[in-house]
């Protein structure tokens, strides 16, 4: 799987795209804008793949030439920071969340959950570098303010958030592999378990396998697939906040 990395395209026309502070007025790109073109370049990303996107390809599906796109977005590099704040700004930011700072995490993980499957692609791009924009700001921001005043440190709140966040990112990538896996074969998880079960109690020795052969048993039984990653996200991230929990408390 290629990956793509945010924050590769000049700083300044990034920023100037992200906070729109620049955008240009072009009677030959007609009603073309910079909202328009991520729009599309999103489209592209979740109907085709993050290794489709290009700025040929954007301008195909806005059917416009090419060079028309450099007129607002300098490039692929700016044009992918854009595209993450975007997406990143569809996280709903409900102000009453119960359950405290624990409810209010579990909040957060959840809609993270549903923007990676919304836009798989994003699981391709490195954000160890994230685009600067108002959207990413702002998802930062109300996160933070998930752990504000309960007893932690800036930086503890900081990497509170960060290890949430990045519990998410991977717990995800097994639900998202599971949805593509059953749109490019035509087969569920159930009906391929179903197809190979039989095969796998033959080649599962207890003998030789004892604890993976009652385990799995157990397991596959319960999911009738090969995993539950819904039912792994849920277990893992109590795990994790039961963690933050116990942070709190020594405060």
């Amino acid at each position: 799987m290629s990956v793509e990395y945010s924050g590769t395209g000049d700083p300044a026309r990034s920023l100037a795209l992200l906070w729109r502070t620049s955008e240009k007025a072009s009677r030959r790109g007609g009603d073309l804008s910079v909202d328009r073109i991520v729009r599309a370049a999103i489209e592209v990303a979740d109907t085709e793949g993050l290794a489709a996107l290009s700025m040929r390809r954007v301008a195909e599906r806005l059917g416009v030439g090419t060079m028309s796109l450099y007129t607002h977005v300098p490039g692929k590099g700016e044009l992918l920071d854009v595209m993450l704040d975007t997406v990143y700004g569809e996280t709903a930011r409900t102000a009453d969340v119960p359950g405290g700072w624990r409810g209010r995490l579990e909040r957060i993980a959840r809609e993270n959950w549903a923007l990676y499957l919304r836009h798989p692609w994003l699981l391709q791009v490195a954000t160890t570098r994230p685009p600067l924009g108002p959207n990413v700001t702002a998802k930062y921001e109300y996160e933070l303010r998930a752990v504000e005043g309960i007893g932690l440190t800036d930086l503890e709140m900081d990497a509170v958030v960060t290890l949430v966040d990045g519990y998410v990112h991977g717990a995800v990538r097994g639900a998202v592999e599971a949805a593509q896996a059953a749109q490019r074969t035509g087969m569920t998880d159930e009906q391929w378990w179903r197809a190979h079960a039989p095969y796998l109690e033959k080649a599962m020795d207890p003998q030789r396998f004892p604890t993976a052969a009652r385990v799995g048993a157990a397991a596959g039984q319960e999911y009738q697939a090969p995993s539950d990653p819904a039912r792994a996200f849920e277990f893992g991230l109590a795990r994790i906040l039961d963690g933050v929990a116990v942070l709190v408390g020594d405060r």
